[in-house]
Formats: structure tokens, C-alpha cells, sequence
């Protein structure tokens, strides 16, 4: 038997909505974000404060945009496709960007990239055969992640020599949380496909 009513309350919800609004002022802020951080190649120490509170505006919104989607009924299509799309975006273009400024090692943002897509391809997979819900691990691991890209992303150089060092070991926490949350999501991911087929 269908439930019509649950079907219509999910027709009813607009797609401007205030949930789907943050979702887009956070794919707006990415070009921003861009923009400010490659002035100067990186070196304009007011351009790179620009970029951080760009970064961490967009940052915000991940956090509160789903929430508020949640919490008042407003979960949509449209913002269930987005809304990682804007988180891999933004993402994505911190680590692409800090590592073509040489702030940050090639291979780090290798391994978060690989980690983050493959992760999302496994989600389409396994989405068939049940919902994996988002572990402790991997909520911590988006926290340190953004404050990691975001340390970066500050002009701490300038500060004191000592402070790049921060950013160097939040990303060092990042990186194994990254590997191992992933690593975790698979064996879930093989755990759940061995229940459904048996």
C-alpha cells in the first residue's frame, strides 16, 4: 500500500526553500573562493584572509543546510543531488588549489580526492541494497578535513614560523582519518551486500 500522504508532503516542499538556498550560496562561494586565493599567486596575505572566510562561509552552510532540511521537512531531489555535489566541489577546489600553489603535497590531495570519489561511487552502488548511515568517524573526519584546508588556507606564515607546523599536523590527523573511514565504509559496505545476498 503506498502512503499518499508522505508522498505528497515530499511533492509540497518547494524547491526554494532555505535549506536548498544555502546549497547554492555554497556552489556560488566556490568560484569566489578560487578567485581570492590565486591572487597574487597565493602570496596577498589580505586575499588569502578573503579566501578563508569564503571557505569557511561555504563551510558553515554544509553544516547547517542539511540540518534545516531535516528538521523542517524540507528534504528535496534537487538538494540530495547537490548537496554533496557542493561539498565536492568545495573541496576539491582547496586541495587542487593549495597544491598547484605548492602549499600542499600532491599526493595528500590525491588520496582525500580518490578517498572522497570512490566513496561516493560506492554509496550509488550499495544504495540499492540498503543506506549506510554517515559513522562518528567519518563526521570527525569532515571536521579536521575542513579545519586542516582551512589552516592552509590562512596566512600563517606571516604569523610566526612555527604556526605552518599546525596546518602540517591537522592534515596529518586528516589524511589517517580519510584512509581509515574509507577502509571502514568498504568492509560496511561488503557486510551489507553479504546480508542482501544471503
Amino acid at each position: 500500500m503506498v502512503d499518499k500522504t508522505s508522498s505528497e508532503d515530499v511533492r509540497d516542499v518547494p524547491l526554494l526553500n532555505i535549506a536548498n538556498v544555502l546549497t547554492m550560496v555554497r556552489i556560488a562561494l566556490v568560484p569566489v573562493f578560487a578567485v581570492a586565493l590565486f591572487v597574487d599567486s597565493g602570496q596577498s596575505i589580505i586575499w588569502r584572509l578573503v579566501a578563508a572566510a569564503a571557505f569557511a562561509t561555504a563551510a558553515i552552510t554544509d553544516r547547517y543546510d542539511g540540518q534545516l532540511a531535516r528538521n523542517r521537512g524540507l528534504v528535496t531531489d534537487f538538494g540530495k543531488i547537490v548537496d554533496p555535489i557542493a561539498d565536492k566541489a568545495l573541496i576539491g577546489t582547496a586541495l587542487i588549489g593549495l597544491s598547484l600553489l605548492d602549499y600542499l603535497p600532491w599526493w595528500v590531495t590525491i588520496v582525500i580526492l580518490v578517498r572522497e570519489l570512490g566513496i561516493t561511487v560506492l554509496r550509488l552502488v550499495v544504495v540499492r541494497r540498503g543506506v549506510i548511515p554517515a559513522s562518528r568517524g567519518g563526521k570527525l573526519k569532515t571536521v579536521v578535513q575542513i579545519v586542516a584546508i582551512g589552516l592552509y588556507i590562512l596566512p600563517l606564515e606571516h604569523l610566526a614560523p612555527w604556526l605552518p607546523w599546525l596546518a602540517h599536523i591537522t592534515m596529518g590527523i586528516a589524511v589517517v582519518l580519510t584512509v581509515v573511514t574509507g577502509a571502514h565504509y568498504i568492509y560496511r559496505a561488503a557486510v551489507l551486500g553479504r546480508r542482501r545476498s544471503e
